[in-house]
């Protein structure tokens, strides 16, 4: 008995890009929303090598007039991109605050190359809930995080 196979590089064609299609249409980098879902993932695993990923480091470092992720009196200055990873995961100021709070992501706004999705944390405690939009850009056709606090 010959074991026939069957050879059509057509169909073949087909199914792999279907396969290359649907697999790259998951990426968290191709959806604002996906991305800040999974970047709250990132810092629930401490994943700081994903973070870096989703987030625009450089920008963020920018920011020294007001605190990029928390509310305090003095701005938190941050001199490298290791000091904001580190402040995202672990023990760090910002995870420690919005991971005690219940954490509602939604609507999304793109216009272009930016977006805004807008991230509820709720304080059940207080009974107080506090609205901010995180600011995203594209930055070599993926989406990344470059503000905690983009409001319009």
């Amino acid at each position: 008995m010959t074991k026939t196979r069957y050879k059509n590089p057509v169909l073949i064609a087909l199914l792999t890009g279907f396969l290359f299609v649907w697999g790259c249409s998951g990426s968290p980098g191709s959806d604002p929303k996906k991305l800040v879902i999974s970047f709250f993932g990132a810092m629930e695993k401490n994943d700081q090598a994903a973070l870096a990923h989703y987030l625009d480091l450089p920008e963020l470092m920018k920011n020294i007039d007001e605190d990029y992720a928390v509310q305090t009196d003095s701005p938190r200055v941050f001199t490298n991109p290791k000091e904001i990873l580190d402040d995202l995961t672990n023990e760090g100021l910002t995870k420690k605050l919005w991971f005690s709070y219940q954490r509602i992501i939604n609507d999304v706004e793109i216009q272009g190359d930016h977006a805004t999705v807008e991230v509820t944390f709720n304080d059940k405690v207080k009974g107080i809930a506090y609205l901010t939009k995180f600011g995203l850009r594209k930055v070599n056709d993926k989406w990344k995080i470059y503000s905690f606090k983009t409001y319009q």
